[in-house]
């Protein structure tokens, strides 16, 4: 059972630097899509991937570990790891203390997730906006300026945005 609990140890240390890649990932990101660095936000969204798949196939063991460990000292199949550690006194503070520090992890990597989806929500409304105006400036004969630049309506509607 001690190689048991080392090993779930060991595996909640690597979720949480795991956890810790992918928010620098995501720092990374936030910052290329501030500069409009196409190739740095593509490269980002690899790596979160790989971090994302890294962490999927980590969890896995860990439900695995957990849930022989379970098995061993009769506990319910579905029992968490608090649960787990308490039933463990010898391991409770460091398995809690992994816990509460994954759990904070996890926390932080979905607030940053959320906030560079809305990030990149309003990035590609901005882009999609500018593309149409420039598509319907080269579709349509119109008036040109003296610079020879084509003269837009100063109001688009909401249709001619969208449609």
């Amino acid at each position: 059972m001690q190689r048991e609990i080392a090993q779930l140890q060991m595996i909640l240390q690597q979720l949480i630097a795991e956890h810790e890649k992918l928010l620098a990932h995501l720092s990374d990101q936030q910052a290329a899509m501030k500069k409009l660095d196409l190739e740095a936000i593509d490269k980002l969204t690899g790596l979160q991937d790989a971090a994302r798949m890294r962490i999927a196939a980590l969890d896995g063991k860990r439900r695995i570990l957990v849930n022989q460990l379970a098995g061993m000292l009769k506990l319910p199949a579905t029992t968490t790891l608090k649960k787990l550690a308490e039933s463990i006194p010898q391991h409770k503070q460091s398995l809690l203390a992994l816990r509460d520090g994954l759990k904070a992890k996890v926390i932080e990597v979905a607030t940053r997730s959320t906030v560079a989806g809305r990030v990149a929500g309003a990035l590609l409304g901005h882009l999609n906006t500018v593309v149409r105006l420039l598509a319907g400036a080269v579709e349509q004969a119109g008036i040109y300026t003296k610079q020879g630049t084509p003269q837009v309506s100063a109001r688009i509607g909401v249709i001619e945005a969208v449609g």
